[in-house]
């Protein structure tokens, strides 16, 4: 499937997302397509009908699923390749032996975003709707976000992803003369500007979903530990478990003056306050996709907001199992949601754009 232009039309991305998942449609799945015992992998998930989504600079496509084997052509960020099935692959590596096996070869899972394709319904509400507004998740691929600093010359900046989530205030007629949805970024003052995306693209939150989970408990009785050596986090209602993951903690660092530690810090805590969406990095708004810029980040949990250190949804990357943060604990973002309305302090009646309170018990060991 061809790459996606740096700048896009609404009729553009539906161009291009259709191509993807209708070339997965009416490919033929050929019996010659599955490797033949005694190959680099076996199928652990067969004819799957997933879309990925190149989440970094550029990924190599490999002849076999190992990354000694040939490398065959690239893909680029925000490529979107269908997925024929996927390969648990004796080659690993062993904390994320997952492939995808894509058009001409294989690619590792760990840069690679599971993504579909869900156009809404506009909802209007969200203009009578008191600040911060009412949540909404991203629910393509990607979508690009602009700006209007003139009133009359509309900019790019960031993309925003799937699964990404952002306070919705209100719906105006975008540069296309369709409805668009304006964003009240968390990282700015609410009187600062705003930016916008095609409301289509994006899907209202209802309350239910974000309602707390076993919430009788009593704070003393639910127990979060993660494991930084086994890159697991278990989460305990009276030292039972109810739910275990991989997870991805801060990359090891040493101490040194003037170095910002990345590595997550060992200790017991406690969450402190829960923020359902965050932009995470400068806070800038740029058109870099390089830049160290996270928008929408969600269903954050900080347990040491000291230093920015919290649980929260990545949907950058899928190499779970792996240190790859700068001292958060990263894990998929539906995960993220299930941690945010399971732990204390607790949601209630009505989602706020940040919730304070002296709440599960964290440890790291």
């Amino acid at each position: 499937m061809p790459s996606l232009p740096s700048k896009i039309s609404r009729r553009d991305f539906l161009k291009y997302v259709s191509a993807g998942l209708g070339a997965l449609a009416f490919r033929p799945f050929y019996q010659t397509e599955i490797p033949e015992t005694g190959e680099s992998g076996r199928i652990i998930t067969p004819g799957t009908g997933k879309v990925v989504r190149v989440s970094t600079k550029n990924i190599s496509i490999y002849k076999e699923p190992w990354d000694e084997s040939q490398i065959l052509y690239q893909r680029f960020r925000n490529d979107l390749l269908n997925v024929y099935y996927e390969v648990e692959s004796e080659h690993g590596p062993g904390y994320n032996p997952k492939w995808y096996r894509v058009w001409g070869g294989y690619v590792h899972s760990a840069h690679m975003q599971v993504v579909e394709t869900h156009l809404n319904e506009v909802d209007y509400s969200v203009n009578n709707t008191p600040l911060p507004g009412r949540l909404a998740e991203i629910t393509v691929p990607f979508t690009q976000a602009r700006i209007n600093r003139t009133g009359q010359k509309w900019e790019d900046i960031f993309m925003l992803y799937y699964q990404s989530v952002y306070w919705v205030v209100g719906v105006i007629n975008g540069p296309d003369g369709r409805p668009w949805y304006r964003i009240k970024d968390s990282t700015y003052d609410y009187d600062s500007l705003d930016y916008y995306v095609p409301a289509e693209h994006m899907r209202i939150i209802p309350w239910e979903e974000v309602s707390p989970i076993s919430p009788e408990i009593p704070v003393e009785n639910k127990r979060i530990e993660v494991s930084l050596a086994m890159q697991t986090m278990t989460c305990y209602e009276y030292d039972e478990p109810v739910m275990t993951l991989k997870v991805s903690t801060g990359v090891p660092s040493t101490k040194r003056e003037g170095v910002i530690p990345t590595s997550t810090p060992r200790g017991r805590y406690n969450i402190q306050n829960k923020i359902p969406s965050h932009h995470m990095g400068e806070g800038q708004m740029v058109t870099d996709p390089e830049a160290y810029e996270f928008p929408g980040v969600p269903w954050c949990c900080y347990f040491i907001p000291e230093t920015g250190v919290a649980f929260h949804g990545a949907y950058w990357h899928d190499n779970f199992g792996m240190t790859m943060s700068h001292g958060c604990v990263n894990m998929p973002c539906d995960k993220a949601k299930w941690l945010f309305r399971w732990a204390k302090p607790l949601i209630s009646g009505e989602m706020k754009r940040e919730n304070i309170g002296f709440g599960t018990i964290v440890d790291v060991i």
